[in-house]
């Protein structure tokens, strides 16, 4: 491959060379996030060890939704009033000292059950907290030009800890025991405060207000008010609820006669969205990113139907990986208008929303695929639900032409920021 074509397709590295508190910031989640799947898989084993019950494994679930939800949205107001590294350096302390009373809990000669809901409760209501200042942090410590480039980094980081967390797990659960597992999640907090330590405080740029409810109404004003942004999270959304087929998954090995492949059916998306990401060169150069968004989610909603039309396991893999391709797709495109066009005294409190239109809808469609698998067959549960997100997206499409249309060069919100952005990187440089 010619030189040329490699810097036009491969991943864009630029902001890890070029902004080292960026650096800092991808390489303290790197770790953590590795740490933190390790804990992903080992607390529904735990349960699992506790109880031998499904209904108890699945009910972990139940006891993350509704504070991530509220604390999704306050987060995401603190975000815009307080300075953001603090913010990411609290919650990861807090995270890893919910982990260390795990450690505890193990070790007693009877585990509390009760408590590993608590402490799953309590991930839940963190991460709600940290992650609307992790995801608004961004615009501030990468050039706008270099924003696409960094998402798509953000995102090759959370797929590499995707496959290598779960891959530690394993091996330390199956060697060494469930404290040891936990014990890793929390050497990985301690190197990610290093890390978080060497990046520059984010203080907001307004006038510090009291984070109010009228502050979240205002963020929910603003983004009902601009159809583009709200194309952005009722796509995503009606793509996940209505085809988002993981909870199926060890019944459809099963019918496909290879429970062997069940690895496979879990792998298939994380293949895809790495494909994407190491070959995303090429989106900085794409402007149009409204259509990237609704050509993707459009794709997801295709192969999901074409993966639930076919009995061939090969067929059905490669479906499911293309899945995974589009919507990495989107979710980079969607990443780019959110940071190159929302005013930095909002990002906050629309990374709260963007949080629950990335993790609500997953959570909703999966039982939305067990509902209706139950009530029919599978079949038409993977099937039904592509054929609904096909629909839904095209009525958004056709319905919200300002998301339709929006293109990075003349978007008007998308100008305004990136006017304003380079003259703050101008006085910057001038300062220096």
């Amino acid at each position: 491959m010619s030189e040329p074509v490699k810097r036009k397709w491969a991943v864009d590295l630029t902001p890890l060379k070029k902004y080292p508190d960026f650096r800092s910031l991808w390489s303290s989640g790197l770790i953590s996030y590795m740490g933190s799947m390790v804990t992903y898989v080992a607390l529904p084993f735990q349960i699992k060890v506790l109880t031998n019950s499904y209904l108890a494994v699945g009910a972990i679930g139940a006891t993350e939704l509704i504070p991530l939800i509220i604390f999704g949205l306050y987060g995401g107001v603190l975000a815009d009033r307080v300075d953001r590294k603090k913010m990411i350096i609290t919650t990861e302390f807090l995270l890893m000292v919910m982990v260390i009373s795990l450690i505890i809990n193990s070790r007693l000669a009877h585990p509390h059950l009760i408590w590993i809901y608590i402490v799953a409760g309590s991930f839940a209501a963190l991460d709600g907290l940290q992650r609307p200042s992790a995801d608004a942090i961004l615009p501030r410590l990468v050039g706008h030009a270099d924003l696409p480039a960094a998402s798509a980094l953000m995102s090759l980081r959370w797929q590499t800890g995707v496959i290598i967390g779960p891959s530690i797990a394993g091996i330390l659960l199956a060697s060494a025991g469930i404290s040891a597992a936990y014990l890793v999640d929390v050497a990985s907090f301690v190197i990610s405060l290093i890390f978080l330590a060497r990046v520059k405080s984010v203080k907001p740029l307004s006038k510090n207000e009291a984070p109010t409810f009228h502050s979240l109404i205002e963020g929910i004003k603003y983004a009902t008010s601009r159809k583009d942004l709200l194309g952005t999270y009722l796509v995503d959304l009606a793509a996940m609820f209505f085809a988002m087929p993981n909870a199926l998954f060890p019944f459809w090995a099963d019918q496909l006669h290879a429970r062997w492949a069940l690895g496979l059916f879990y792998a298939s998306g994380t293949i895809g969205s790495i494909i994407v990401t190491l070959t995303s060169g090429w989106i900085k150069n794409y402007p149009h990113h409204g259509r990237a968004v609704m050509l993707a989610a459009l794709g997801w909603g295709i192969a999901i139907t074409l993966s639930g039309s076919t009995k061939s396991l090969i067929l059905t893999i490669l479906f499911l990986i293309i899945a995974g391709a589009s919507d990495m797709v989107s979710a980079l495109f969607r990443g780019a208008i959110w940071n190159q066009s929302i005013p930095d005294h909002l990002r906050g409190r629309l990374a709260g929303i963007e949080l629950l239109s990335y993790s609500v809808g997953p959570l909703g469609g999966q039982m939305r695929a067990g509902g209706v698998a139950a009530w029919t067959n599978l079949r038409t549960s993977v099937v039904s639900g592509g054929l609904l997100c096909i629909g839904f997206v095209s009525f958004a499409a056709s319905a919200l032409p300002d998301f339709r249309k929006y293109d990075a060069r003349t978007n008007k919100f998308a100008v305004e920021q990136r006017k304003i952005r380079q003259s703050a990187e101008n006085s910057t440089e001038n300062f220096d």
